[in-house]
């Protein structure tokens, strides 16, 4: 008779707790930040410009294939992964302007700001060209987690 209480109280709070569930809580790589307004005044340096950012995050506990993956703006600026891999629960960040890339940090090498600081959406596409994320912001702060 507990053991019939214990599943049916179960199978009632699983599709509660399914609702509940962060849709980023699924394995997969998608949006993890975006810092689309750097520190003090937009000075177009490339200090500047690295302070604008997207950071990913695999939510999997396998490594993800990102060459060819995009991240792209609503204006259609897209920055193109080269050969990446994403290792389980890591997380890598793009940056706007110039820099070294690293596993864990790569560079949009753009010479201008990408976010609008007024709201703007990143997406995030599969090499196929497949939506794996998006994310859209205001301006009513500096960064959005998403």
């Amino acid at each position: 008779m507990r053991a019939r209480v214990v599943t049916a109280i179960l199978s009632a709070l699983v599709p509660v707790l399914a609702l509940a569930t962060p849709a980023h809580a699924a394995p997969g790589v998608n949006i993890y930040r975006v810092y689309y307004d750097s520190p003090g005044s937009d000075t177009g340096s490339n200090t500047s410009l690295n302070a604008e950012y997207v950071t990913l995050k695999n939510y999997g506990t396998t490594t993800k294939t990102l060459t060819g993956w995009t991240i792209r703006d609503a204006a259609n600026h897209v920055y193109t992964f080269g050969s990446s891999t994403l290792a389980g629960g890591a997380t890598v960040t793009v940056h706007t302007g110039s820099g070294t890339n690293t596993s864990s940090h790569r560079y949009w090498s753009s010479g201008a700001y990408i976010w609008n600081n007024t709201g703007d959406t990143a997406y995030l596409r599969r090499a196929d060209g497949t939506t794996a994320d998006e994310c859209s912001f205001g301006s009513t702060a500096d960064d959005k987690l998403c």
